[in-house]
């Protein structure tokens, strides 16, 4: 069965509220099977990412559930060290549970990770690093299998500010010897988020949010945490230019302004009426779109790539040309093409994106590309006439919770149909 997601275009109005973010939820379901007990993880988005991780977990031998935003897992019991291919295709991120199964066991295997297709997401940051600790890894066959007898502390310098590598070393340090210091370390909240939920579990580490992290390893055994996700700033930037583009005025709360500060910038160069205060952002858009300084994403603080799509559908319709510059990864302009479906003005060429502002937009059948190519479309569909039908929602469900839901909150006309 196929779900198409139907959005007529208009004015929003009304306040929502950010759900967990998917980027940090991830990684700290991951470091449960550090802890042998139960955690407690609050304001968990209802995402099929996050329902593939508990898949993962169970498939480990935990005991795994999720109950309206809030996912019990009992690790006391671990009784494998590989995921099957099947759960790793499901989503990119699944090599996060590297670390950490090896921190549990002593060794873990599985297959490179499935997910959206933005182009080559090597491993070889996540392996060298676990090399540094004294892990072996070798491929037999497409399968990536890690061992160590004992971890041991080192200095570990990331030739890139990777999230997932930086998690990764987090998570097997935990279990080693010594001290080991992450040298350009990314420094996303969503870093600092882990940092927390392990020093809940009892870890020693500190210096997450800047570009040296140290971890003090430890062979006590770490103990189960309750712990509270911090807010998703993708989905706040994307329902952000959501109201951008439709004009009118949204206000949505539960959120670190500071956090989403490079896209708050943007948006108010085209022109829109900014408002943030403590866990609130405002905005008001009721004059023309204005084209943007030139973007160019970069690791955080820098402008963040997951947003660079849904920023891109707003600049459709500016009067005016923006420029955009994708440094993170090189096929993340897939849903280029779907927005000239609609009567987008964009050329591409290599890693560069010059979009032009068109008069308007029109509905149509579109296809989502992948997860934020889809929140491109959704943004798109704000903004056009007549009724834009979104398909191949499963990319949207990896990262926005009932999106229907929370458009209809802002008065918008937007419905799921099952075809």
């Amino acid at each position: 069965m196929e779900a198409v997601l139907n959005i007529t275009g208009g004015p929003v109005s009304g306040t929502i509220r950010a759900h967990g973010a998917k980027n940090s939820v991830l990684p700290i379901l991951a470091a449960t099977l550090l802890g042998k007990g139960v955690s407690i993880i609050s304001n968990c988005p209802d995402l099929t990412d996050v329902h593939a991780t508990l898949k993962i977990l169970c498939h480990l031998g935990c005991k795994a559930e999720y109950d309206g935003g809030i996912v019990t897992v009992d690790s006391s019991s671990v009784t494998r060290s590989d995921i099957p291919e099947s759960l790793m295709r499901e989503m990119r991120s699944s090599v996060i549970f590297l670390g950490a199964i090896l921190a549990r066991t002593g060794q873990a295997e599985m297959s490179h990770p499935g997910g959206c297709e933005l182009g080559t997401r090597p491993i070889d940051l996540h392996l060298s690093a676990l090399q540094s600790l004294g892990a072996e890894t070798f491929e037999v066959s497409g399968i990536i299998k890690c061992k160590a007898k004992r971890l041991y502390g080192n200095e570990i310098i990331l030739s890139f500010p990777s999230v997932g590598a930086t998690e990764n070393i987090m998570l097997a340090a935990c279990a080693a010897d010594g001290v080991t210091i992450i040298k350009n370390a990314a420094r996303e909240p969503e870093i600092e988020d882990l940092q927390s939920f392990l020093t809940a579990m009892g870890a020693k580490i500190d210096g997450a949010g800047t570009s040296t992290i140290r971890v003090s390893g430890s062979k006590e055994k770490l103990r189960g945490a309750a712990h509270r996700i911090l807010p998703d700033r993708i989905e706040t930037a994307t329902y952000l230019c959501a109201a951008a583009m439709a004009g009118g005025k949204i206000r949505i709360e539960d959120v670190v302004p500071e956090h989403n500060a490079a896209v708050l910038s943007a948006l108010s160069e085209a022109g829109c009426s900014i408002t943030a205060e403590s866990g609130a952002i405002e905005l008001a858009r009721y004059k023309p779109l204005r084209p943007m300084h030139p973007i160019r994403t970069m690791p955080y603080p820098g402008f963040p790539t997951d947003a660079q799509s849904p920023v891109m559908a707003v600049c459709t319709r500016a009067e005016g040309t923006t420029v955009f510059t994708e440094n993170i990864f090189e096929s993340r302009f897939r849903h280029v093409g779907e927005l000239a479906r609609m009567g987008a003005d964009i050329r591409v060429e290599g890693r560069v994106a010059i979009v032009s502002g068109v008069g308007k937009l029109s509905g149509t059948r579109v296809k989502c590309t992948d997860l934020r190519g889809g929140a491109a479309l959704m943004v798109a569909a704000m903004g056009a006439e007549g009724v834009t039908s979104i398909t191949d929602l499963r990319h949207i469900d990896r990262g926005y919770e009932r999106p229907e839901e929370v458009l209809t909150q802002l008065g918008v006309k937007a419905e799921r149909i099952e075809i």
